[in-house]
């Protein structure tokens, strides 16, 4: 699961990035938000899990593949334009990615199903909150129009569970809880599924 978690990384670095878009901010203040996106649900995950040391400092190479991922989004977002359609589409491998890898690290250590749901739901989508906070926005995972988000982590996850303790032997349980998630998030951009909202009945 290294690469995997070394793609998630490079990817939410990314959006990260592209996420910046039009909030003027400095070489510093994007690769701020990149590193941000990149490590902050790995991060309480990891805390959450008492796995120490974290990640990213058991790993440096994370944190360079992040900055790398970065640089060069910088770079090329200066030469072409990026539309927002590239950030949906990079934030949902992001959210595809780290969600798999956060319940896929619970099981090994040992965590009940239910929490390693929990877990991978929070490592797939607290990058992107963290990230949306620092821009002053209301995050992604909390706004109606973003379409499934939250919820794709979470059948992504079920999925992974259900598959290994179900069936431990299937060897590409993770890959088919990724491709879940993936399709379920790209589905409900494409097709703008959402859960319902929630509206209190008016007094006459």
């Amino acid at each position: 699961m290294v690469w995997i978690e070394f793609f998630a990384v490079a990817v939410c670095a990314i959006s990260g990035v592209l996420a910046a878009s039009g909030q003027r901010l400095d070489l510093f203040g994007i690769l701020v938000l990149a590193l941000v996106t990149a490590v902050g649900g790995g991060t309480i995950r990891d805390v959450c899990l008492g796995a120490y040391p974290i990640f990213w400092i058991q790993n440096p190479s994370y944190i360079v593949a992040a900055l790398v991922a970065a640089l060069l989004t910088f770079v090329a977002a200066r030469f072409f334009r990026m539309p927002h359609r590239v950030l949906l589409i990079a934030d949902a491998f992001g959210l595809a990615l780290f969600t798999i890898v956060g319940t896929e690290k619970s099981l090994q250590l040992q965590a009940s199903g239910l929490i390693a749901v929990l877990l991978g739901v929070v490592t797939g989508v607290a990058g992107g909150v963290l990230r949306d906070v620092l821009r002053r926005e209301v995050p992604l995972v909390f706004r109606p129009e973003i379409y499934l988000y939250a919820t794709a982590a979470l059948a992504g996850a079920t999925l992974l569970v259900g598959l290994r303790l179900g069936v431990p032997d299937f060897p590409h349980a993770p890959l088919a809880a990724m491709g879940l998630t993936l399709v379920l998030r790209l589905s409900a951009v494409l097709f703008k599924l959402r859960l319902p909202v929630f509206r209190t009945k008016e007094l006459p």
